[in-house]
């Protein structure tokens, strides 16, 4: 196997033409003779069957965790299609094609297709709104900053959990891009919270320590760390069925419950000021935010269900009853945020309303996943959450411009 950064001299074959060999250094060559030695007796770890004839069915162990940056095999194989696996895979993850997932790749131009910025949107009316006496009641106001306050770090949390675990789990390429494209925008939402904190003028300190110090906030971090530590553990590697278990469940808690139910309470409250035109600009930035996170949680969606097509011994019954239970702990825990922030109803919302549409939103992720529901027959008591993220040209509320950003080159003119 060849190092890049060996230097290479040019030698002529017998067939006359110039090759090039690198000259090995004796600290290379002697590790080049341990890997021979090694491979004259492999360590070797039970896998599925090879997807494709070239492939062998075992493979080293610490091979298990590819990160992309292996050595590089000079004269392998070409990668084929059938090579790729979304975990557990030996195929080179530095070869985004030929596409295996499609429907990845196509997230991605999506996501890049929807780029905005918070400083395009204009928040002199909030401002004005805010320093108003009489503008907001203290109930809306405590609206405003509990929310500010959850997801200024909720959407960092979400970053340093893709960055520094899920990115490392996941062995497709294609997928791999989408969650670069994904670890940006949680920094761009990141980014979003701070310039309204700015704007407002409010305490970044109290803004920025919610999560330390508003138990109904610390709890739902709290939950969601435990999932950050076991997918951040440098010793665990997938290629078992406990493992990849393991890897399973920290996505869904992350997708499915984070990014999926923990958000939409405050996604509601805020827009809910949005339609009563209060806090315009706010609401815009969470309208955006809003668009971003639903394509997150479906591209994790598909990433689970593919992940469970290709290992179908890990979806257990009582592995799905795990997954149900943890679930129902998160929707009890946005229940008690719901109360938390809305102690009196605000905004002709109560917490009552969203009970019933957590449960709605649970029956749905649970069915995504092939879960059965947990509340059969809730109802969703805000329809107009549905049209403004599934509608594709739809003008926002406050009349300033159409809702479907998109760069330049991907905007269509008819």
């Amino acid at each position: 196997m060849l190092n890049w950064e060996d230097p290479v001299k040019q030698f002529k074959s017998s067939d006359g033409r110039q090759r090039d060999i690198a000259i090995l250094t004796p600290e290379a060559l002697a590790a080049v003779e341990r890997a021979e030695e090694k491979e004259a007796t492999p360590h070797l770890v039970e896998v599925a069957a090879p997807p494709h004839p070239g492939v062998e069915a075992a493979i080293p162990e610490k091979s298990i965790g590819v990160t992309g940056l292996e050595q590089v095999e000079f004269g392998a194989q070409r990668l084929a299609v059938d090579d790729k696996q979304m975990i557990n895979c030996r195929a080179d993850v530095n070869q985004l094609v030929p596409f295996k997932y499609k429907w990845a790749w196509q997230k991605y131009l999506d996501g890049c297709a929807n780029h905005w910025m918070p400083q395009e949107i204009n928040m002199n009316a909030d401002i004005q709104l805010w320093k108003s006496v009489d503008g907001l009641t203290e109930d809306e106001r405590t609206v405003v900053k509990r929310n500010l306050g959850f997801f200024s770090t909720a959407d960092s949390l979400v970053a340093n959990n893709l960055v520094l675990a899920v990115y490392r789990h996941i062995t497709n390429p294609e997928c791999r891009q989408y969650l670069l494209r994904q670890a940006f925008e949680e920094a761009l939402h990141t980014h979003a919270y701070q310039y309204c904190v700015e704007s407002l003028g409010l305490d970044e300190a109290e803004v920025f320590n919610m999560y330390r110090e508003l138990p109904v906030i610390h709890k739902k971090a709290q939950w969601a760390m435990r999932f950050t530590d076991s997918l951040g553990d440098p010793d665990f590697h997938t290629g078992t069925e406990a493992a990849n278990q393991r890897l399973l469940r920290d996505l869904i808690a992350f997708y499915v419950v984070f990014e999926g139910i923990f958000f939409y309470v405050g996604f509601v409250q805020i827009l809910s000021m949005g339609r009563r035109n209060k806090m315009t600009g706010v609401a815009e930035q969470f309208q955006y935010i809003l668009r971003d996170e639903s394509m997150h949680m479906n591209f994790g969606i598909d990433v689970i269900n593919q992940i469970k097509l290709e290992n179908p011994e890990i979806w257990t019954s009582s592995f799905q009853s795990e997954m149900s239970q943890l679930i129902k702990e998160a929707v009890d825990l946005e229940i008690e945020y719901a109360h938390d922030t809305m102690p009196r109803g605000v905004l002709g919302l109560n917490a009552t309303m969203f009970e019933e549409y957590l449960h709605f939103i649970a029956n749905r992720r649970c069915s995504q996943i092939g879960l059965p529901e947990q509340v059969p027959g809730a109802t969703n008591p805000f329809p107009w959450m549905s049209e403004i993220i599934d509608l594709k040209k739809e003008k926002n509320f406050f009349e300033t411009r159409v809702t479907e950003y998109q760069t330049g080159g991907a905007l269509s003119w008819d």
